[in-house]
């Protein structure tokens, strides 16, 4: 609410009969002149504080983080080998928090977005399907994603296990800008993959262990660096693949 406008008790205009009025008034004009003040206009509001500087990021403060544009329909297309999962996973939680439902028609993928949403294709018999990315995955090597079994159904690839598609995404978050890593071992000690990350951490910093909790037990994966794009990541997967001879996955953390 704004202020009220300050009023003095001599800017009130006052009107008095007889010539003892008027001379009072007469004086009073004269001194309101010599103060610089209008006698009857009102006097502009005064703010009750004084503006507030402009605001600047303190040094150090972290910006905030932005989400990246969407994905222009088409714009990514990938060929590879796909292969389904359903019992023992069927009931268990899927990486992004919800319950897995092998009926349903989601898939794993190991670098996009959650909740990005894929055209499947079969390659050997035409048959499409779309699914929604709820899960990460296949960590094998030549394969590009992992389809619920009702997505499998859909394709009519459930007999043969592992076929070659073409995935086409249509909505989600750009797949090239993130935060990546470099997977390169998962192992059942904890032990070992602490040899393996104490090894690398020497050259390829930063090294981190994620717990993964499957159907055949506590898995530890050894996952290396942090980079904001999939080309990066990839990049420092060809490197320790031709300089530890590991077998590498570019993944998308996120945390």
């Amino acid at each position: 609410m704004k202020n009220p406008e300050r009023r003095s008790g001599a800017s009130r205009c006052v009107s008095a009969a007889g010539s003892q009025g008027v001379r009072f008034i007469g004086r009073l004009a004269v001194a309101l002149l010599a103060l610089g003040t209008d006698g009857c206009a009102p006097h502009r509001p005064v703010a009750s504080r004084a503006p507030r500087p402009p605001t600047h990021p303190s040094p150090g403060a972290t910006p905030s983080r932005t989400t990246p544009p969407p994905a222009v329909p088409g714009s990514y297309v990938e060929e590879g080998l796909a292969s389904w999962y359903g019992v023992p996973f069927h009931g268990r939680r899927a990486a992004n928090g919800e319950i897995y439902d092998m009926y349903n028609l989601t898939a794993a993928h190991r670098t996009l977005a959650f909740e990005s949403i894929v055209r499947v294709t079969n390659l050997k018999n035409g048959r499409q399907a779309e699914v929604r990315i709820n899960d990460r995955g296949p960590f094998v090597e030549n394969r590009i994603i992992d389809l619920s079994l009702g997505a499998a159904q859909a394709l009519d690839m459930v007999a043969m296990g592992i076929v070659p598609v073409r995935l086409e995404l249509l909505a989600g978050e750009s797949p090239q800008v993130g935060n990546f890593a470099v997977q390169v071992g998962a192992f059942l000690v904890r032990e070992n993959a602490e040899r393996l990350a104490e090894r690398l951490e020497k050259r390829y910093p930063p090294v981190f262990i994620v717990e993964y909790d499957s159907p055949a037990g506590l898995f530890y994966r050894v996952r290396v660096g942090r980079v904001v794009t999939q080309y990066a990541a990839r990049q420092l997967a060809e490197q320790l693949r031709s300089e530890e001879g590991v077998v590498p996955f570019v993944v998308r953390l996120d945390e």
